[in-house]
């Protein structure tokens, strides 16, 4: 039998951006933009999981929110 090989989306959102404040949670449209990647992410229906790796606590709450696991801050 073959094995499913299961892919796994990972984003990275570092917090602390030098030019634009906090870039990855600023609204786009009404949502943070992290919300846009992991959306994307969800509608190509490849993952089996979309990880998001991030330092920012802030940041581990939106992106659990819009459906990302945060396994831990970096």
């Amino acid at each position: 039998m073959k094995k499913k090989t299961k892919l796994v989306a990972l984003i990275p959102a570092r917090s602390g951006s030098v030019r634009l404040k906090n870039k990855n949670i600023l609204n786009l449209g009404g949502r943070p933009l992290i919300a846009h990647t992991i959306d994307y992410a969800k509608k190509t229906r490849i993952f089996d999981k979309i990880i998001l790796s991030t330092n920012s606590q802030k940041y581990a709450i939106l992106g659990r929110k819009y459906g990302a696991e945060v396994p831990f801050l970096r």
